[in-house]
């Protein structure tokens, strides 16, 4: 265990972030293959799901552009904070890391939960869950403000004295666990692991529009956050993927802006600021809810 207290610098674990990531999508391309082949011999291959595989890494590069604009800006927030706010400097050794990840995947379930229960937070993260397909592809479909929520559930973790670049190791490691849970091949897993970790089969709930399966599930690495704050459910009956309203498309430019641009709609179409509020504070269900009423006072 000696390797766990052994001190590293910084520049060592800003190397072995860059290790995770970029070998990782490597790894993800080689699953993602695997995946494509299991279509084909299942003769679900089709035209669309060929689209909506190239709009998911296509909404990747645009996210990675808007990174290189943002990045600095955002790791220079964390480096302020800590240099000015921490309350201690830890170690970095394999314990603080281990420590920071697990608070990050605590961290990543409560930014995760906010995301789908309001509408402005909803408006980024809808990108993600719109496709209605899951496969590793789906993992990198992301929305342009999917880099700003993090900021605000991370940040702690630089005041508690946490080096910046142990934060973005902890992130990175949360997300490259949960590229793995976005596929159909993995069905359960024996029960201690489904019991302590989010699966696939977790994660194929979270994705759900099954009625009993909405808001639920949001853990990262572990799904044991879930069901200490009440949120877990587990997957029983097959699940249908996408969001409501249907997206129906694999433009992947109106794929990335898709979730802003009804958020948009829904503000200028709204009868009073009151409602307007609602939009941007309550959850995507209510917004859904309050149009199918509608709908409904319409035809009456």
């Amino acid at each position: 265990m000696e390797y766990l207290t052994q001190l590293l610098s910084p520049n060592d674990v800003w190397w072995l972030e860059t290790w995770i990531d970029d070998w990782f999508f490597v790894v993800a391309i080689g699953l993602f293959a695997v995946e494509c082949l299991r279509y084909i011999f299942k003769k679900q291959f089709t035209k669309k799901l060929l689209g909506d595989s190239i709009a998911n890494f296509v909404t990747l590069a645009l996210f990675i552009v808007i990174l290189a604009l943002v990045g600095a800006t955002y790791a220079g927030v964390f480096i302020y904070t800590y240099d000015n706010f921490s309350i201690t400097e830890l170690p970095i050794n394999g314990w603080t890391i281990l420590c920071c990840i697990v608070l990050a995947d605590l961290a990543y379930y409560w930014e995760h939960r906010f995301l789908h229960m309001n509408g402005f937070g909803w408006a980024t993260h809808t990108v993600h869950h719109s496709s209605p397909h899951f496969n590793i592809s789906v993992a990198y479909r992301h929305g342009p403000m999917d880099w700003f929520f993090p900021l605000f559930f991370h940040l702690p973790l630089a005041i508690l004295g946490f080096h910046p670049f142990v934060i973005f190791l902890a992130e990175i490691v949360v997300q490259v666990f949960q590229t793995l849970l976005h596929t159909e091949i993995v069905k359960k897993m024996i029960r201690p692991i489904e019991a302590v970790f989010n699966t696939p089969s977790h994660h194929r709930v979270h994705h759900a529009t099954n009625r009993q399966y909405l808001d639920k599930n949001y853990a990262g690495i572990f799904i044991i956050w879930d069901k200490m704050f009440g949120t877990f459910a587990e997957e029983k009956e097959p699940v249908t993927y996408g969001v409501y309203p249907r997206l129906n498309s694999v433009n992947p430019v109106r794929v990335f802006f898709s979730g802003y641009v009804t958020l948009l709609r829904r503000l200028w179409q709204a009868p009073s600021w009151g409602y307007r509020l609602n939009l941007l504070v309550k959850s995507p269900t209510w917004a859904w809810q309050q149009e199918q009423s509608s709908k409904i006072d319409k035809r009456g």
